[in-house]
């Protein structure tokens, strides 16, 4: 982990010194434009971040944007059968998950915590990836592949903003980005794998509620331009099919507009000016369904496009 501020003493990289820090005061972690205190006495966590935060940096100051634990569960729950809770200013949102789960709570819960909170950006689910300059939004609902297409582009040379939350400044439009692990389920992680046999994954849990899961870092290049901004030039669809050939189909601005709101989380706390803001987007972005099956097509698809400097869609 890399120190932000002089006044701070880093962890060492290695887990029983994170878990000391965890265990203590906790790690003020800084992903994208948030810091996170974190606090956990369990030492699942404490490996989870040595594998999946290892490069990102560590804030000094006080001030935390939200204040997290995933602790065990109190009373007999946190021993027979174990449980842990996720916990945001010691209030405990969700029942009590099974122990073994731990790492994929601590994201879902910050995941919970960001499109609950922080209202001062606009927040789409969608994935975020940039390259040259030009950055793609690509939302989707569960199942669809966006998150899988996301870890390939990734794995080739894009820029990951985000695998789950497009986090856009309301005055300006602009993507900032939210550069934690991205969280594969079922037959993406295979997909992945060989996709990407070199690719250094997090702990796979299974029997999740979403099914089985694995967490993959954000590669070192992402986590390091994180103060980076980018600009929306496209906005992709994906959705995996078997069989089909890798490729976009047209979408129009108005279509495009109507899905982004609806996989908004807050577009309506900010009234008219969310609105604007969402159809500034899909104004100036190129809109497109994206249909693949194979991730080598899908990847070398996307590279000739930006290569071309813009999608062509005839």
């Amino acid at each position: 982990m890399v120190l932000e501020a002089q006044s701070a003493h880093p962890p060492s990289s290695g887990t029983s010194s994170i878990a000391r820090h965890l265990r203590g005061d906790g790690l003020l972690l800084r992903t994208g434009p948030f810091v996170v205190r974190l606090r956990s006495n369990l030492p699942e966590i404490a490996a989870s971040v040595a594998t999946l935060y290892g490069g990102h940096r560590l804030a000094a100051a006080d001030f935390a944007d939200f204040h997290v634990a995933v602790r065990r569960a109190a009373g007999p729950r946190g021993y027979v059968r174990p449980q842990i809770v996720f916990a945001l200013d010691d209030e405990e949102p969700f029942e009590p998950f099974a122990r073994r789960e731990a790492p994929a709570v601590l994201e879902w819960g910050l995941n919970w915590a960001i499109s609950t909170y922080a209202n001062q950006y606009l927040l789409i689910h969608a994935a975020c990836v940039e390259k040259d300059g030009r950055a793609a939004i690509m939302p989707g609902e569960p199942g669809k592949g966006k998150s899988t297409l996301c870890a390939a582009l990734v794995q080739r040379g894009w820029r990951l903003l985000s695998d789950e939350l497009a986090v856009i400044d309301m005055a300006d439009g602009a993507l900032l980005p939210l550069c934690r692990p991205m969280s594969l389920k079922n037959r993406s992680i295979a997909a992945i794998r060989d996709f990407a046999p070199e690719a250094v994954f997090g702990p796979t849990i299974a029997d999740t509620r979403k099914g089985t899961l694995a967490l993959l870092p954000a590669p070192p290049d992402s986590v390091r331009r994180m103060g980076e901004r980018a600009t929306a030039h496209y906005i992709l669809f994906p959705n995996f099919s078997p069989g089909v050939a890798a490729g976009p189909t047209p979408r129009s601005r108005g279509t495009s507009l109507i899905a982004l709101a609806e996989n908004a989380f807050n577009y309506q706390v900010h009234g008219r000016l969310g609105f604007d803001r969402l159809a500034d987007i899909a104004a100036a972005c190129r809109c497109a369904d994206f249909a693949y099956s194979d991730l080598g097509e899908a990847v070398a698809a996307m590279q000739r496009w930006w290569q071309a400097g813009e999608l062509s869609l005839t």
